[in-house]
């Protein structure tokens, strides 16, 4: 399969993890657990260092999820501080290219003066975390870039490949989840349509994400955090293999820590639960094995996925008053995001929750 951002015919395999499970299809709960599965792997290109998913057979059915507050709190801070830097002044219509597992920015925008428009170019286009799902990459940018009127800006967030090394988030590879962007790549694929990137913000979402503003503006400059981060990223060699081994080392460790943890807390009598059904979710319980007997239930807020189980194995997901009637003694959280509006809603699992059983 060629690059799906530059077309190269050379990829590199930077985290191999098998078959797995589809992230995406949740079966019901009382269906055999005999779930087909996918490969699963992610690549290098060393032409214009786009990390991408290697190939996907799967097909979308995830149920809609609901928005965590974190992402709401992150997506104020982001308007507000865009907004400062003056990237809405002289602007008024805005077009979104959304992210299939839910969320806006249409609204807080709205609140800035901004009038959404469809099927045609506007002011502002905005995409947070939708990009990544276009398994054509080029072709995901052109439509971004027409989308742009005359002197429009592109807000584009991401998560940075170098957070998911950094912190060994090898699970953020995912069925579904095309592209993984280095500034490096993302530089790339922006100027592969004429756009210049502008702007720079970073927040602490997912361990560390960036949102650009890009413009086609012939005069714009770079900022120099951006040329900082360039540098970086060329020194650790995060477009080479060696530079992100990283990865394919915690997928290894991780899984095999998490069953020890869990079988160490069955030895114990405790019960363990967890918190979020999310895709990330899926390949840790499928590459670790663990199953029911281990793991009891996973709950999560979205009503979609209530009465349903984790892909490839028969642990059930319930509702959370479910996961605070049961009283596990531990809550493994697989989002470690959640954790301060869990601690708020559900007071009752004070002191119970694990974001790293090793820790």
């Amino acid at each position: 399969m060629p690059c799906r951002g530059c077309g190269s015919e050379r990829l590199d395999t930077i985290l191999d993890l098998g078959r797995q499970p589809a992230a995406d299809f949740f079966p019901p709960a009382d269906s055999p657990v005999d779930d087909p599965t996918h490969p699963l792997a992610m690549a290098l290109c060393p032409s214009c260092a786009l990390a991408q998913l290697a190939e996907d057979d799967t097909v979308t059915e995830e149920p809609r999820g609901v928005e965590p507050l974190a992402l709401i709190d992150q997506a104020v801070d982001a308007v507000d501080r865009v907004s400062t830097a003056g990237w809405f002044e002289g602007r008024s219509t805005v077009r979104e290219f959304g992210s299939p597992h839910g969320g806006s920015w249409l609204g807080h925008l709205g609140a800035r003066g901004l009038q959404p428009v469809d099927e045609k170019p506007a002011d502002v286009v905005v995409d947070c975390f939708g990009i990544m799902h276009s398994p054509d990459q080029r072709a995901a940018f052109a439509d971004r870039r027409d989308a742009l009127a005359p002197g429009g800006v592109l807000l584009l967030q991401f998560h940075s490949l170098a957070t998911i090394v950094d912190q060994g988030q090898w699970n953020a590879l995912r069925h579904g989840h095309f592209a993984y962007y280095s500034m490096t790549a993302l530089r790339s694929l922006l100027r592969g349509c004429g756009l210049t990137m502008s702007d720079l913000w970073s927040f602490d979402l997912y361990g560390g994400t960036y949102l650009v503003a890009a413009t086609a503006d012939p005069g714009a400059v770079e900022p120099e955090r951006v040329q900082e981060i360039l540098a970086e990223e060329h020194r650790r060699g995060l477009h080479t293999v060696a530079g992100t081994s990283a990865l394919q080392h915690a997928a290894d460790a991780n899984a095999t820590r998490l069953r020890q943890w869990l079988e160490d807390s069955r030895r114990r009598g405790h019960t363990v639960a967890a918190y979020g059904a999310a895709s990330r979710a899926v390949a840790l319980l499928a590459r670790a094995g663990i199953t029911r007997d281990l793991l009891v239930s996973v709950a999560d807020a979205s009503p979609g996925k209530h009465g349903r189980r984790m892909p490839g194995t028969d642990i059930p997901i319930v509702s959370p008053a479910t996961l605070v009637a049961s009283a596990p003694d531990a809550v493994l959280l697989t989002v470690p995001d959640l954790l301060l509006e869990l601690e708020r809603t559900l007071p009752e699992l004070a002191g119970r929750w694990v974001v790293d059983p090793v820790d």
